[in-house]
């Protein structure tokens, strides 16, 4: 990935975070503590604050350092998570591994470090299906789709991990807050980068 596209892909990140940080907050209000927008917005500021020290960087590096970030600066759970998937991520990518795998690895460590899986009613209801589709060769360009079908299923889970497992069945009927956010910021990556699966190389 060049410069141009790392700097498209952090603006694209941080603008639907910033634009969906109410919903994001609303729907963390309904099965959470209410704080998943305001903590996802302060940490992809953070991110944009450091935007051309990370288009300077090779990739594997950038993801890592975009991880640390997020960790320091995202409170509750989200931080480490996400800040997991991308140190992972990076750190693959640093190793030689394709973009896929690389993913894959990242989503790996957020199972990990949230101590979850699919059907929980997390961000991994999202975040496992694009990794086992793009080890399957699917475009980016189809995974936006996919990720909004996910996303609309977790209205019908109970939640097992997380604040909202405390509402047991009273958590059906809600969309999943870490899953609305991993969707939005999806769409966001895809657009960034035209669908085009080299440009994450």
């Amino acid at each position: 990935m060049g410069r141009d596209a790392m700097l498209a892909v952090i603006d694209a990140a941080t603008e639907a975070v910033r634009a969906a940080a109410d919903r994001l907050t609303d729907l963390d209000r309904a099965v959470g503590d209410g704080d998943h927008g305001t903590n996802m917005r302060r940490g992809f500021d953070a991110i944009a604050a450091q935007r051309e020290a990370l288009a300077a960087m090779e990739p594997g590096d950038a993801l890592q350092k975009a991880g640390m970030v997020l960790v320091s600066t995202v409170g509750g759970a989200s931080g480490p998570l996400y800040g997991s998937l991308l140190m992972a991520a990076g750190k693959a990518l640093e190793e030689g591994q394709e973009p896929a795998e690389a993913f894959a690895a990242g989503v790996e460590a957020v199972k990990r470090r949230g101590k979850s899986d699919v059907g929980a009613k997390t961000m991994l209801d999202v975040l496992v299906p694009l990794a086992e589709a793009l080890k399957a060769g699917s475009p980016l360009a189809a995974l936006p789709q996919a990720a909004a079908e996910r996303l609309a299923a977790t209205r019908d889970m109970v939640a097992t991990r997380g604040r909202a497992s405390f509402l047991g069945e009273r958590s059906r009927g809600h969309e999943d807050p870490g899953a609305a956010s991993a969707t939005l910021l999806v769409e966001a990556v895809c657009g960034a980068l035209g669908g085009q699966p080299d440009s994450v190389a």
